[in-house]
């Protein structure tokens, strides 16, 4: 057990870094497994995390999305569309792709940008890669739109 727990220490520190998450920002966590990650995240002090079940109005209010437990691009596009809704403007997000599917990663890359967002970085853990991206100006683009 200590290894799978080693592992998902793991995930939630280079989410923590990717997206910057600070104890100031408003967190929205999806996927299978966002109980354990919102609870991991609780464990840290971060005091305004909430996961899509818990959290029922979405007000684009949410400064960072995490994304985790997926295995699947249906999976991974289902709680991306979930989680969109509650990210404002300029959001940080960051999702675990832990599956060896190949091209997953690039499909997912592919779906964020979709989402406007934009690709920062893709770290390798121990449970698979973890992307991050941050959307920029997307207030002026969905006004123009």
């Amino acid at each position: 057990m200590g290894h799978s727990t080693s592992s998902r220490e793991q995930v939630v520190d280079t989410m923590i870094d990717l997206t910057r998450l600070s104890n100031l920002n408003r967190t929205i966590v999806a996927g299978h497994d966002s109980l354990e990650l919102y609870l991991a995240l609780r464990r840290r002090g971060f005091v305004r995390v909430a996961t899509t079940a818990t959290c029922r109005i979405p007000k684009r209010q949410h400064a960072v999305g995490l994304v985790t437990g997926q295995n699947s691009l249906s999976a991974i596009e289902a709680a991306l569309a979930q989680i969109a809704q509650f990210l404002s403007p300029s959001a940080a997000i960051a999702v675990l792709i832990d599956s060896r599917e190949s091209g997953l990663c690039l499909k997912v890359r592919n779906r964020l940008e979709q989402m406007g967002f934009r690709i920062e970085a893709g770290v390798r853990c121990q449970q698979g890669l973890v992307l991050s991206a941050y959307r920029q100006g997307f207030n002026q683009m969905e006004i123009a739109a």
